[in-house]
């Protein structure tokens, strides 16, 4: 998974438990599932902005000239899932977690249709923000509510369901995209349709109970009772019951002595150093996940497609569909690597990986400039008062080529016969592109024609499964291994808010940093970005396979160091 959520790591034996259990009683899966559409919201309002972004461009002019617009567009879901994600916890504690779901629903449904019938790009802007809203509270509740109405023995395994129909989500959207690039108000289809799964998230969750231990923190017994015996065979039930208020009266004792205010629980956190120490590891990997560029494939893979030459839409689409489905395939393998191997290892094993990967993908951007087909001077069958007229004052036109062309802001027609060969550089105008596409010619806005396009496609899957299977995953699975138990809430928390935050800063940069750096540039400033990321994992974050939460915290209250930095035997010896 890529974006502020959570991920619940369950035991190996948990799954085969999960559907015993929901065989036995489909009522937990019905709550879970119901829950969890949340999660699918999640990934495709998540997604589904690549693809229609494209057909957004080609609608309003205004967008595919001013790059720092389609950021924008782009980066305020973001902006609204910070927002989210800070009210969500408080209004799930205030007024239940089926309340919020309900309103982040109520705010998907909203954003989607605002989306779909905008008139400007305003509109998208302001239907962008209502979605990241959502986005954000479901990031919060959705898990939380699947976690409280599960049976302790299967929770990992339920909980996991959300993580994985997020990435599911973020696969839904790459095929819908593609199934609406040949009809009718493309981009208004594929973000309006997220309304459906949000209709039908509200209308089953009207008839679900609110969540057993928010009503007990409620002192409403009975009625948590009462939804704890549809959950548990009778014999349990009692049990847990008791269980329920062993935990709620240890939570409140906590609060009670940490203080029950966001700014009592954050300087009692802050004046810990285990929680500091903690933090530190926690917040290195959530900003070094998101600045390894994974939202900006995620985000702008068909952009980044169309970058490497692959020019029509619905090719740069398809050929994105790999990289969501390789992301999902990721979030599975690494369930069963991430006991075996341990998280820190996975993680710096996938940041090399992610630093070879785009230190390949830059060199491949920057064979494909420098091979890019030069521009012919004439060309009988074009307008010749459409030429580009930088090109035409330009003091040495025959230096250049394609990608000379598009960096003066205007449009690349390919050759008649071989998309390789000398095509024409002309005004960057609906024109000059209906009259490039009259010839049956390729018209080139964002890359050139390339030999090397098939490359920068394989290096991007290579780069996604580097990616999801360690720094995809294991910075959630961290998170809620690092902090001590009375802390873990505003850990984790603070966290993910830096997560959102470097998703925003990445995302509402990225066009401008290629319009700037050029493609190459980019992908070798985040190789940098991932670099340094691997020395601060190297360093600061320790290893929290199969420890004890007791173990974890007696190592933060030592102080982690790794063995290159460890001294003498016998201070070794204590780390071993």
């Amino acid at each position: 998974m890529v974006e502020g959520g959570t991920i619940s790591k369950p035991d190996k034996t948990e799954f085969g438990e999960c559907w015993k259990t929901t065989w036995k009683t489909p009522y937990i899966m019905r709550l879970a599932l119901s829950a969890g559409i949340g999660g699918l919201l999640f990934g495709y309002d998540t997604g589904v902005i690549s693809g229609a972004l494209l057909y957004i461009r080609e609608d309003f002019g205004q967008v595919d000239r001013k790059t720092w617009l389609q950021e924008l567009i782009v980066s305020m879901a973001v902006a609204g899932a910070i927002g989210g994600a800070a009210i969500g916890g408080w209004i799930s504690d205030k007024f239940g977690r089926k309340k919020s779901i309900l309103l982040a629903d109520g705010l998907f449904a909203a954003g989607a249709l605002v989306m779909a019938f905008a008139p400007a790009p305003w509109i998208i802007i302001l239907g962008r923000v209502f979605v990241g809203l959502g986005v954000g509270m479901a990031s919060m509740t959705s898990p939380l509510y699947i976690s409280e109405a599960s049976p302790a023995r299967i929770r990992g395994a339920l909980v996991s369901t959300n993580g994985l129909l997020i990435t599911g989500g973020q696969f839904l959207s790459y095929l819908i995209n593609l199934a609406f690039t040949k009809t009718r108000w493309t981009w208004r289809w594929m973000l309006g349709i997220a309304a459906v799964p949000a209709f039908v998230q509200l209308v089953l969750m009207l008839s679900l109970p609110e969540s057993p231990r928010w009503l007990y923190r409620q002192n409403k017994v009975e009625e948590a009772r009462s939804i704890l015996e549809k959950i548990f065979p009778a014999n349990e039930a009692n049990d847990e019951m008791n269980a329920l208020k062993l935990s709620v009266e240890a939570e409140k004792a906590d609060e009670h002595a940490i203080g029950d205010n966001l700014i009592q629980k954050l300087k009692g956190a802050l004046s810990n150093v285990v929680v500091r120490r903690g933090l530190y590891a926690g917040i290195t990997v959530q900003v070094a996940q998101q600045f390894s560029g994974i939202n900006t494939v995620m985000y702008y893979s068909p952009t980044i497609v169309q970058f490497a030459g692959f020019a029509s839409n619905q090719t740069a689409l398809a050929l994105s569909l790999i990289t969501s489905g390789l992301n999902a395939i990721g979030s599975i393998i690494s369930m069963a690597l991430v006991d075996r191997y341990g998280r820190r290892r996975l993680m710096l094993v996938s940041m090399a990986g992610i630093v070879l990967c785009l230190v390949s993908l830059s060199i491949i951007f920057l064979e494909a400039a420098s091979h890019a087909p030069k521009i012919s001077r004439f060309d009988i069958n074009l307008n010749p008062n459409g030429t580009c007229p930088s090109y035409i004052s330009a003091p040495k036109p025959s230096s250049w080529n394609c990608m000379s062309c598009l960096k003066a802001g205007c449009g690349f027609c390919s050759n008649a016969v071989n998309e390789y060969s000398p095509g024409t550089c002309m005004e960057l105008t609906t024109k000059q592109r209906d009259s490039c596409r009259g010839q049956y010619r390729t018209w080139y806005k964002d890359g050139c024609p390339s030999e090397f396009g098939f490359l920068a496609v394989v290096f991007l899957g290579l780069y996604i499964l580097s990616y999801s299977p360690g720094m995809g995953t294991v910075p959630w699975i961290v998170n809620s291994e690092i902090y001590p138990l009375r802390y873990r809430g505003i850990g984790g928390g603070l966290a993910a808010v830096s997560n959102w935050i470097s998703n925003l800063i990445v995302s509402l940069t990225f066009l401008s940093l290629t319009k700037a750096l050029g493609s190459a540039g980019t992908f070798f400033l985040f190789a940098g970005f991932c670099i340094v990321g691997f020395s601060f994992i190297y360093r600061l974050v320790p290893e929290t396979k199969g420890l004890q939460i007791e173990e974890v915290e007696k190592m933060l209250e030592t102080g982690y160091k790794p063995k290159l930095f460890r001294g003498k035997p016998n201070e070794r010896a204590q780390f071993e």
